[in-house]
């Protein structure tokens, strides 16, 4: 963050009342090259706070520095809301602004149970939660995972589900039109759907993987080799826009979210808000977020398990017509992104 943004953002800081929040987010929040779950959800708590009585000042930095300087600058007593990821930059930063604001931070994952994380950032991710005033969530199994691992005491925690907006019409597209969406990465498993494709006994289906490659180029560059094996069948996108992300879900007959690790699944929300039904491994808060129906999980990292499952969907006439009805009734019970910001100001009152 540069100093005339310091500067500038002090000067605002400064008018600060109890209805005034200062969110720090990670740089490129609103960079279309650079889409992301977490991304997505900052986007809509911050542009809808507003409507729960919250004058919203957005601070996008890049890294511990830019945090500090910014979580210094805020008046005492101010309300503050941190995303997870730049709270995990700078725990000290956090703590210390914790003992003159009132600070919440939004935490979208766990960070202990994602593969190749290190001690040091478990441990940065525990600093910055225990000087939390509260910490928002975006699912249930969340809230379990870290009370269940001690990083923050229940009390303390507010659940806020990712939202979707109902579409009043059911997606259109055939049953054998698959769609996968998410940053190509380990955790996200497109390495598994890809398994299980090979051992699918049809031939007639189609795939689009949306998601950007940038997080994990090596990954993601075998990803692309694999599906190039499929001789056109598998396409992968790369990041999307908003009105072509919507025009793969109005074609897409099935969402598979084949993924190792979740929090919650905003793709899977979408889906279920269009009246699409899902297959997603059964691992984090993907049993939450498919709660009432249309959907189907298998083990997670389970290339045949995941075959098996889609072999049923693409031959079953009865399985489809079942898990359509069930989606498309699943549609009124998601939450909306109002409902999203209610939780997340509910939880700055709290603080």
């Amino acid at each position: 963050m540069t100093t005339q943004a310091v500067a500038e953002h002090t000067r605002v800081a400064g008018t600060a009342t109890r209805g005034a929040v200062t969110f720090l987010v990670a740089a490129g929040i609103d960079d279309p090259a650079r889409v992301s779950g977490g991304n997505v959800y900052d986007q809509h708590v911050r542009d809808r706070l507003g409507v729960h009585g919250w004058h919203v000042s957005t601070v996008p930095v890049a890294d511990a520095a830019g945090a500090g300087a910014v979580l210094r600058s805020v008046p005492e007593t101010a309300t503050v809301l941190v995303d997870g990821l730049v709270a995990s930059w700078a725990p000290d930063h956090v703590a210390a602004a914790a003992a003159r604001v009132r600070l919440v931070v939004l935490a979208h994952m766990v960070a202990a149970v994602f593969p190749g994380v290190t001690a040091a950032e478990v441990a940065a991710e525990r600093r910055a939660l225990a000087a939390a005033h509260r910490v928002v969530v975006t699912s249930a199994w969340t809230a379990r995972e870290l009370a269940r691992r001690g990083l923050v005491d229940a009390g303390r925690l507010t659940i806020a589900a990712p939202g979707a907006e109902a579409s009043g019409r059911s997606a259109s597209g055939r049953g054998r039109r698959l769609l996968c969406v998410g940053v190509v990465a380990p955790h996200k498993g497109q390495d598994v759907l890809l398994a299980a494709l090979a051992r699918v006994p049809e031939r007639d289906w189609s795939c689009a993987i949306v998601g950007s490659a940038e997080a994990a180029p090596g990954f993601a560059a075998a990803v692309r080799r694999d599906a190039a094996a499929f001789g056109g069948r598998v396409r992968l996108t790369g990041v999307l826009g908003r009105a072509a992300l919507a025009a793969e879900y109005a074609r897409g007959g099935l969402l598979v979210a084949p993924s190792r690790v979740e929090s919650a699944g905003m793709a899977i929300a979408e889906a279920r808000a269009r009246g699409i039904p899902v297959v997603a491994a059964a691992v984090g808060g993907i049993p939450d977020t498919v709660a009432g129906g249309g959907a189907i999980l298998v083990r997670p990292d389970d290339p045949a398990a995941l075959a098996a499952t889609l072999h049923a969907w693409m031959t079953d006439p009865a399985l489809r017509r079942r898990l359509r009805r069930e989606a498309r009734a699943a549609r009124t019970g998601q939450p909306t992104w109002d409902d999203t910001a209610a939780a997340v100001a509910a939880a700055l009152e709290a603080a």
